[in-house]
């Protein structure tokens, strides 16, 4: 089958260390950590009490102020960084098939804070039902897409996509395949999630899964360091918009990159914890490969999934040595959860445009925080510890792994 090429062709983001995606961008390159003491609630009962929040962030300077009370606080996240994707675009609504444009979300956890609230203003009360008419709506986590659908006219295929942490990394291989497939020519793709509430601290406290190294934040998350305790959770939103080549060339758009391959896999292991061997990780990375039609001497550069898990950054180089073999020595690898935290679901979004700016600047952001080395990891991995590094990016791979042993990658191309 003829497939049709995918490029990128619009970038928004809203993030811990920047509000758009050039400060995205220039926070990535320079290692700046966005983790701070909690400031969304009083943390001091928690074993976590900092987390990779947005910062500075007025929503009414993007939405209005009656809408913006509609919507939870992960669909606002993602109405911000569509806005600026949209406008980097430079799509004209009026010229466009809107019922061959769609939106493919991800998020993994959708309206926590509104869940959160509302049950716990019923439990506060009487027993007698009073909720929020918009409870359900802003909860659900396809209203997100629905709210992106609704505010530029989008008529085509229009869902979110739900596994966890590569939430995002799905959503954006899904709308790969329908343009490819010439069902769609243009998408909206991307992930957002707002899970930094008390029960999203006190449930990933629960199980173990965060650092708690409250004394020093900014260092907390130290993907492959030996002295690593858990992921620093962050908050967000990352939006592309996808486009079928001729397309946008007959418009003439800025390209940004072209999307080449993606591979989905499961683990098929353990409802939290990776696969030891890096089974599921191997798997999918083979698949992206494949999808895209290239050798793994073709990667030059790969975006971790990269927690900073004592178990699970072992397994992910595992599965890059297995897959890759000598060539993995001359990759650059890092983990941009190091300065982001870990956005859930809308991880792979983020990434996915990290990549794409370490191509076009020929410049791959560190793994900030690394103090002690592991003896668990090969050290002829270029890790590319606490300072970017120059090199020429022609293909870049992006992993995301979720909890239920959902696997994504996907394979980025420089486009000259």
């Amino acid at each position: 089958m003829n497939l049709k090429r995918v490029v990128v062709t619009g970038i928004g983001a809203l993030t811990p260390i920047g509000n758009t995606a050039a400060e995205f961008w220039q926070g990535l390159s320079t290692g700046v950590s966005g983790a701070a003491p909690i400031t969304k609630f009083d943390a001091s009962l928690f074993k976590t009490q900092f987390a990779c929040e947005v910062k500075n962030l007025d929503v009414e300077q993007f939405i209005d102020r009656k809408e913006a009370r509609k919507m939870d606080p992960f669909t606002q996240f993602a109405m911000i960084s569509v806005e600026e994707a949209m406008t980097d675009s430079g799509i004209d609504l009026e010229k466009i098939d809107k019922a061959r444009a769609g939106v493919i979300w991800g998020s993994g956890i959708g309206g926590l804070r509104t869940f959160q609230d509302e049950v716990t203003e019923f439990a506060k009360g009487d027993g007698t039902p009073r909720f929020n008419p918009f409870f359900i709506p802003k909860m659900i986590a396809d209203i997100s897409a629905g709210f992106i659908s609704i505010k530029y006219g989008f008529r085509g295929p229009n869902f979110v996509t739900v596994s966890a942490c590569a939430s995002a990394t799905n959503a954006l291989i899904d709308a790969f395949n329908y343009i490819r497939l010439g069902k769609a020519d243009i998408f909206i793709s991307g992930g957002s999630e707002s899970a930094v509430t008390e029960a999203g601290i006190g449930g990933f406290n629960a199980m173990k899964a965060l650092s708690q190294r409250n004394e020093s934040p900014e260092t907390a998350s130290r993907p492959f360091d030996k002295e690593r305790d858990g992921f620093v959770l962050g908050e967000g939103a990352g939006a592309l918009i996808l486009e079928e080549y001729e397309h946008a060339k007959a418009r003439g758009a800025k390209i940004y990159a072209e999307l080449v391959g993606g591979g989905m896999s499961a683990d098929a292991n353990h409802i939290t914890a990776p696969h030891p061997e890096g089974l599921g990780a191997s798997s999918v990375m083979q698949l992206a490969l494949e999808d895209a039609n290239l050798k793994p001497e073709d990667i030059d550069y790969i975006n971790v999934h990269g927690t900073s898990t004592p178990l699970g950054d072992i397994s992910e180089t595992k599965a890059i040595e297995k897959v890759f073999g000598e060539h993995a020595y001359k990759l650059n690898i890092s983990s941009t959860k190091s300065m982001t935290g870990h956005l859930l679901g809308a991880a792979g979004a983020i990434e996915a445009i990290a990549c794409i700016f370490a191509m076009n600047h020929s410049l791959v952001p560190p793994t900030i925080n690394h103090f002690t080395d592991d003896e668990s990891f090969d050290p002829k991995l270029n890790l590319t510890f606490n300072k970017a590094q120059k090199r020429e990016i022609t293909y870049a791979l992006s992993n995301t792994f979720g909890f239920g042993g959902h696997n994504c990658s996907v394979i980025f191309k420089k486009y000259n």
